[in-house]
């Protein structure tokens, strides 16, 4: 397939195994997704799928393992609104037809998906449920599987143009922005990780975290505020990052634990066999332990860039095994209570925080900036470009003025329904 040029006399050139069958065009045709390269045949350093490769062979060089990602897509439906069945306001989460009405849209997503190459776990609605005047809102989440973080990466850009196809076929909207309205559950976009060697998940040793799994949390926790730049770049990030909405506000860690900014969830390590234990007349099931075990990233939302974004989780993740401290770092940031609630504040005032705006994300990825450079991973020029972006917002003020005046809000969720 020949290549299209583009700017400068650069090129770019079709990755084969990213090819998939176009599942809305009435003519036949084979989408494909591309890589940048310059007119003398090297891969553009700016290119973001080539700055995700650099930072997944920067892991790779350091820890000797291969850095595997999974994305949990959330978005909003909104539909009008009809007489029957109105949705129960945030009480949404795992809730069946007729409650919410567009499960069936969801796994018609979800299929396309993966007939496009997605790999997915699975889908369900989440916590966001309100009616608005003549709309109904409904928030669903589509997570995939573990795959090696450039599929991540790829699979997530795809995801998100077939939900919007789709929707402009059901004659309803999908908005993955990061906030809707005040006081309603926001859409986040989470970031399972591992670590593999040889095949096998590294993230547990004799069925509990493991050093590899610590170190990468460190590094994680140390460049949190900073990761905010590539992970949360609208002002309406910040309206989503706030306490008790389920969205992380400080810089810790812990098990299962919904407040906390990297969350180790359930791995099923238990020695008992559930299965057998929940089918007694069912005769023998062999249960196998699959190596599912991860560490989430909760603050990203869908005003990523997807691919920056990775990157500055892999290289953050590598970043702990360089730091003689990070065992020290993962130990004293476990928080193991809700920071929320009033009688744990004494805990989180030891916590740092992280940005309340874009100025003080683009702050936060100045004075890290050097981490992100190394080995001309991100080229200084991509990292002025993020930082100037985000200071254009002049948004220090915003976040405080939104609480106060809904309608703006309003204002500005419209213009920014469609974040990319």
């Amino acid at each position: 397939m020949p290549s299209a040029s583009v700017a400068f006399g650069d090129s770019v050139i079709p990755r084969y195994k990213t090819a998939f069958v176009n599942p809305f065009s009435e003519i036949p045709a084979m989408d494909i997704l591309c890589s940048f390269y310059t007119n003398e045949g090297k891969p553009l350093e700016s290119a973001p799928e080539f700055i995700l490769s650099k930072a997944h062979q920067h892991f790779t060089k350091i820890t000797g393992m291969h850095f595997k990602a999974l994305g949990e897509l959330e978005f909003y439906v909104i539909a009008p609104k009809d007489d029957q069945f109105e949705p129960t306001n945030q009480k949404g989460y795992h809730e069946s037809s007729p409650f919410i009405k567009y499960n069936d849209f969801r796994n018609h997503a979800m299929q396309l998906i993966s007939q496009c190459g997605g790999k997915i776990k699975y889908g369900h609605s989440e916590v966001g449920a309100f009616a608005d005047g003549d709309f109904i809102y409904e928030q669903h989440e589509i997570e995939f599987l573990p795959v090696p973080v450039e599929e991540t990466a790829d699979q997530l850009i795809v995801a998100k143009w077939v939900l919007r196809n789709l929707a402009y076929q059901y004659g309803i909207n999908v908005s993955f922005a990061p906030k809707i309205t005040i006081g309603k559950a926001g859409s986040g976009m989470h970031i399972h990780m591992l670590a593999e060697k040889d095949g096998h998940n590294t993230m547990l040793e004799n069925g509990k975290l493991s050093t590899v799994a610590r170190k990468m949390i460190a590094g994680i926790l140390s460049n949190a505020d900073a990761l905010t730049a590539f992970g949360n770049t609208t002002p309406l990030s910040y309206m989503r990052l706030v306490p008790h909405q389920e969205a992380p506000t400080n810089i810790c860690w812990g098990d299962r634990n919904r407040s906390v900014l990297v969350r180790v969830p359930l791995g099923w390590t238990t020695d008992v066999n559930m299965a057998a234990a929940a089918n007694p007349n069912a005769g023998s099931i062999h249960q196998n332990k699959p190596e599912k075990q991860t560490v989430e990233l909760r603050s990203p939302d869908g005003t990523a860039d997807v691919y920056f974004l990775l990157s500055g989780i892999v290289i953050s993740a590598a970043q702990g095994f360089n730091m003689p401290d990070a065992m020290d770092i993962a130990e004293k940031l476990y928080v193991n209570v809700n920071i929320h609630k009033e009688d744990c504040r004494d805990k989180a005032k030891y916590l740092g925080h992280l940005p309340s705006s874009c100025v003080e994300s683009a702050q936060a990825l100045k004075s890290k900036r050097s981490t992100f450079e190394t080995e001309s991973i991100f080229p200084s020029g991509t990292i002025d470009n993020i930082i100037k972006t985000l200071e254009a917002f002049e948004d220090t003020e915003l976040r405080e003025k939104f609480q106060n005046d809904k309608e703006m809000l309003n204002d500005f969720v419209l213009k920014n329904m469609h974040v990319k």
